[in-house]
């Protein structure tokens, strides 16, 4: 495990930008796992302003998202299609052949879940994987549940997760239920996972994840047996680890 401390969210951004960028230089064809949510924005700003001074090229570049909400469509400008091409694809060259997303319209759960580990496995897996850190420890839409999930699948979201998100609808009841998310286990299948974290609200839940037990009721924690995880984190977000 790799710790990067960062001052405040824009040096956190820039931080792990650069982990990325790295990546994308040294294979130009890689499989890029991304994220949505407040936390990767910056991110893929500066990826962006990199690419618009000639620093990085997407043109061989795949991606494939962590989740996508059930019920919409990816034109519907809640769903994280949209959110992906307001803040990264429509502003760099990558293909839209290679832009890979659950299609939340698919109202067949077993037939979208299938499909979509297929579609990971014929690029052969995830190069890098980028996460962020759930209020509740979840990473992608895998909530604290018995066990943990090895596949992609549809899960119920928690009233937590839905209260979190309710700030990018006009109010909680608009926030779909139910999400299509890739599962635990192919997540830690990425050859390489970075996380970012910030803000004094993570502070409890990311130390847990990442110096307690692993256990599936906090779904981060896996991330202590992956043997290329890298975390970057504000120093809010480490007030509680000694490090």
């Amino acid at each position: 495990m790799k710790i990067y401390r960062a001052h405040d969210y824009k040096d956190m951004s820039r931080k792990a930008a650069n982990i990325i960028s790295a990546q994308i230089i040294m294979k130009p064809t890689c499989v890029l796992g991304l994220a949505t949510g407040s936390s990767p924005i910056g991110i893929y700003e500066q990826l962006v302003d990199w690419y618009r001074k000639d620093d990085l090229d997407f043109s061989r570049v795949k991606t494939v998202n962590l989740d996508e909400y059930r019920g919409l469509s990816a034109d519907n400008d809640q769903s994280y299609r949209y959110f992906m091409d307001k803040y990264l694809f429509s502003k760099v060259n990558i293909k839209n052949k290679n832009i890979h997303i659950p299609d939340g319209s698919n109202e067949d759960a077993e037939d979208e879940c299938r499909k979509y580990e297929e579609l990971i496995d014929s690029m052969n897996g995830i190069d890098l994987q980028l996460l962020g850190l759930g209020p509740n420890g979840h990473i992608g839409f895998n909530e604290p549940a018995d066990c943990f999930t090895r596949r992609t699948h549809l899960v119920d979201l928690t009233e937590s997760t839905i209260e979190a998100n309710k700030r990018f609808f006009e109010d909680a009841s608009q926030v779909p239920r139910q999400a299509y998310t890739m599962g635990i286990g192919t997540i830690m299948k990425a050859r390489k996972i970075l996380m970012v974290v910030e803000g004094e609200k993570k502070a409890e839940i990311l130390k847990k994840a990442l110096t307690e037990e692993v256990t599936p009721w906090v779904p981060a924690s896996i991330l202590q047996l992956h043997p290329d995880f890298t975390l970057v984190a504000d120093d809010a977000a480490l007030s509680l680890m000694n490090i």
